[in-house]
């Protein structure tokens, strides 16, 4: 299935006849689960994700007293792709929340100086959940996009009496001020795609995984054994700030 890949690349074709600048039919849905505080759904091709947010209210980082706390986690299950498997987190779970927490947090999307309570003592604690539901290519795009779109759901719980009332949500969401997209390119040979599938990653040369807002660069992440030029990679960026915009158009303003 590799040769075959390359082969269709070099004569300018992918495996679903897409071109190679084009994404699957992507479609974002919002609180799709009922007891989390925010919730959404994205659908990239076959590839399905969840994300899922929870509030929590807890201690700050000594070094950030008055900041609030996000968290990212994502749990890779066999019913997703027989290719994982149940346990401990593994290298692509962990590199899939680090994806995503880096695109919001190097972004500064969560205002965390508002998620303060108390400073020194309590903050709210932004616990960002990610469940791939089938994997059909390009969890990056799909997880980042859903776990935007999670945040943008979320309402904070009633907080009384120190106490947090699940039961109850409010109408004040988490203090956004960014929306960071981000876009994953990848290369086969001399060419570069967007929206990789299954097959399209496991026969790619290098990747790289780009978050940006307009066109403000704010996170990478490279994946894959052969090394990129400067050249290269400029020509991924490009290529990610055309195309995140197309993703962005499916959120909520």
């Amino acid at each position: 299935m590799k040769s075959h890949v390359h082969t269709l690349a070099e004569k300018g074709f992918r495996l679903d006849n897409r071109k190679f600048d084009e994404y699957r039919p992507v479609k974002v849905e919002y609180s799709p689960l009922e007891n989390a505080e925010g919730s959404a759904r994205v659908t990239m091709g076959k590839t399905v994700v969840l994300a899922g947010v929870k509030m929590e209210v807890g201690t700050p980082f000594p070094d950030t007293p008055d900041d609030g706390v996000l968290m990212v986690n994502s749990e890779l299950l066999p019913l997703a792709n027989p290719d994982f498997e149940s346990g401990p987190p593994s290298i692509e779970a962990i590199e899939l929340s680090r994806v995503v927490d880096r695109g919001i947090r190097e972004s500064g999307t969560i205002d965390t100086k508002k998620l303060c309570i108390k400073k020194g003592e309590k903050v709210w604690m932004v616990l960002l959940d990610i469940y791939p539901m089938n994997d059909d290519g390009n969890l990056f795009d799909a997880a980042a996009l859903a776990g935007i779109a999670a945040l943008q759901d979320a309402k904070l719980p009633e907080y009384k009496d120190e106490k947090v009332d699940y039961t109850k949500k409010t109408s004040k969401g988490i203090p956004l001020s960014k929306v960071p997209v981000e876009c994953t390119v990848v290369k086969i040979d001399n060419h570069l795609f967007i929206d990789p599938s299954r097959e399209e990653e496991k026969a790619a040369d290098a990747r790289l995984t780009i978050a940006t807002i307009g066109k403000q660069l704010c996170a990478m992440q490279k994946g894959g054994d052969q090394a990129l030029t400067d050249k290269e990679i400029e020509e991924m960026v490009d290529l990610a700030v055309k195309k995140t915009e197309e993703l962005r158009k499916l959120l909520k303003k």
